[in-house]
């Protein structure tokens, strides 16, 4: 039987989401024995806390500074120390690979990546290694060590472009998409989820994404849910605040402010996203690459706020250019935009159409195969 080992870092959601998805296709439809690990944690669990808390108080509190790093590590003094001490790191990660011996690691991660790189550069390990890159823009830290890495997988037509332009193999690059759930390419019972929900299925329906994983900029966030809510009286919204009990409460309060009770529902948490996006109209969300990938599968136009300086801002930029979503920007009045875009239906009815060049519903089932066929 086949082993494969599965790495992530916990630096967002969207590595981990990823390398969850990708499991459990492999479990599901192949003969293999899989693990997935945090990287970053097992190598040194201190220096995990560390970072993984300092890049969540950068997105938050200094987002500025946090694009600066992600734009500076591409090149430079941060992008050697970062390269040095994946290097140093890898000592560790090697003893995870030997005792395991798989004959595949995925990453999902740009860390995992150059330390699996490094070790087979140096002869340490003889495993095959794969790159999931998990968003709409490329960044060339997931391209330290390419020499040794069999396949890249990316979100995009533009992502291949740019890692061929780069100097690797075409061969190697495959624009699969960024790995869902295959919930995101079945069917639902629209009546079924119109009453869960307690919605009234003659009217539209909003998924407004308040929170993210950090919550993140809660009164501009408060000010997008309230524009909708005072502009949009025939939509019902589907308001997710996450586990920010700062941000609910405060969805809470504009609601009962409005008297909305009866077409906005405001829930911490909902485990049933593909069902409720096969019902909306429009997300309204931080572009992280896990949402975008599951609108864009799901045919849905995307309204953008609060994107993390750096990737997040790459990827609404990305989405801009290609007609799928409006970005509103800081500087953006939020009643504005909303009326200029919710005033034109057909705008709407197009970026819905033009997400259908965009769309990778089959992502998932299409890395594995690669893979797969890399150790047969």
């Amino acid at each position: 039987m086949k082993k494969i080992l599965i790495l992530y870092g916990s630096y967002g959601g969207g590595h981990l989401s990823a390398a969850k998805a990708i499991k459990q296709y492999l479990d599901d439809n192949y003969e293999v024995k899989t693990e997935m690990i945090d990287c970053i944690e097992y190598v040194n669990k201190f220096l995990n806390k560390l970072t993984t808390g300092a890049y969540k108080w950068m997105a938050k509190k200094a987002p500025g500074l946090w694009g600066r790093i992600y734009s500076n590590s591409q090149k430079g003094i941060f992008a050697h120390i970062s390269m040095r001490a994946n290097k140093i790191m890898s000592k560790k990660l090697s003893k995870l690979i030997l005792s395991e011996n798989p004959d595949l690691v995925i990453s999902t991660h740009p860390f995992s990546s150059q330390m699996v790189s490094h070790l087979r550069k140096k002869g340490k390990v003889n495993c095959k290694l794969v790159t999931v890159m998990t968003d709409f823009a490329p960044h060339d830290q997931w391209l330290v060590g390419h020499e040794y890495t069999d396949a890249f997988f990316v979100a995009n037509e533009n992502m291949r472009k740019y890692l061929i332009n780069f100097g690797i193999a075409e061969k190697k690059v495959h624009a699969t998409g960024i790995p869902l759930s295959l919930k995101f390419s079945g069917t639902f019972n629209k009546e079924e989820t119109y009453k869960e929900f307690e919605l009234d299925s003659s009217k539209p329906v909003i998924l407004f994404f308040g929170g993210g994983e950090f919550g993140l900029g809660k009164d501009r966030t408060l000010q997008v849910l309230d524009a909708l809510i005072h502009n949009l009286a025939t939509y019902q919204i589907v308001a997710i605040s996450g586990r920010n009990k700062k941000m609910n409460l405060g969805f809470k309060d504009l609601v009962n402010k409005a008297k909305a009770q009866d077409r906005v529902k405001i829930f911490e948490y909902v485990n049933k996203v593909p069902e409720l996006m096969s019902i909306s109209t429009i997300v309204v969300s931080k572009p992280g690459g896990l949402t975008t990938s599951e609108s864009l599968a799901s045919n849905l136009p995307m309204l953008v706020i609060n994107p993390i300086a750096g990737q997040e801002e790459e990827n609404a930029e990305f989405l801009e250019e290609h007609k799928v979503a409006i970005w509103l920007r800081k500087k953006d009045e939020p009643n504005k935009v909303i009326q200029d875009l919710f005033e034109n239906p057909d705008k709407i009815t197009q970026m819905k159409e033009n997400t259908k060049s965009l769309a990778r519903p089959n992502s998932t089932i299409d890395i594995c195969k690669i893979s797969m066929d890399l150790i047969k």
